[in-house]
């Protein structure tokens, strides 16, 4: 899973100069990181149609926060080892599951399939367009990492805040936020894969997963939002 030798050992002296050629390490991380990213969104979607077909009710706001920082460190942990992708599985799983009953919260909005359904085809359309450009690119988009990690911490406590707050307007600027911040993070992640930064693809898919979780959310409250004052 992980693989420590130099991806770019024969790299210039001269940094303005990068090949964006992926060499074989990198390209067998990311066909990993993409494979493993195909089956986790399976699983993740699966579990959440379920949920929503079964109208299980959501497992609130303090369970969902145990459970995601719970399994999140624990596929840290085991990252180098094959219990790592099941317990990558147990979280891609769980996110499933508590987006089931946001899911079928929408679709009863009049509606509801079309913002559902144009969620979906942004998310997929964004992250189809920046992994394009992330691959070709010759820009090092790893120095975008610090600012990502600011910004995605300060959005979280923002959203925590809105949602015992209740206020709408700022949970509606917060969802505008994470499409930013997550679309960074496809773009970092990616680059990163590319530039071999990341050679662990568990711990890729983990970070791609999350920004494409994030960003379809993130959409679906907004276009969730307009649906409701037309």
């Amino acid at each position: 899973m992980n693989d420590r030798n130099s991806l770019f050992g024969n790299s210039s002296a001269n940094s303005t100069s990068v090949s964006t050629v992926i060499d074989s390490n990198a390209r067998r991380v990311l066909r990993n990181t993409y494979l493993l990213l195909a089956a986790c969104l399976t699983f993740s979607a699966v579990t959440a149609g379920t949920t929503a077909a079964l109208g299980i009710p959501g497992p609130g706001i303090l369970i969902t926060l145990a459970g995601y920082f719970g399994l999140l460190f624990a596929v840290n942990k085991f990252r180098d080892q094959g219990l790592g992708v099941v317990l990558l599985f147990a979280l891609t799983g769980f996110m499933g599951y508590t987006l089931g009953p946001i899911i079928s919260r929408y679709l009863s909005m009049p509606n509801g399939a079309e913002t559902v359904m144009l969620a979906f085809g942004g998310t997929a359309s964004i992250f189809v367009a920046l992994s394009a450009y992330a691959l070709v690119t010759k820009r090092d988009l790893t120095m975008m990492g610090g600012f990502l990690t600011i910004g995605i911490l300060v959005a979280f406590l923002a959203s925590l805040a809105g949602v015992f707050l209740q206020i709408p307007a700022l949970s509606l600027t917060v969802s505008a936020a994470f499409v930013f911040l997550m679309s960074g993070m496809i773009l970092y992640e990616t680059n990163n894969i590319v530039r071999g930064g990341e050679t662990n693809y568990v711990m890729a898919t983990l970070s791609l997963f999350v920004s494409i979780f994030n960003l379809f959310t993130s959409l679906l409250q907004i276009l969730g939002f307009v649906n409701r004052d037309d």
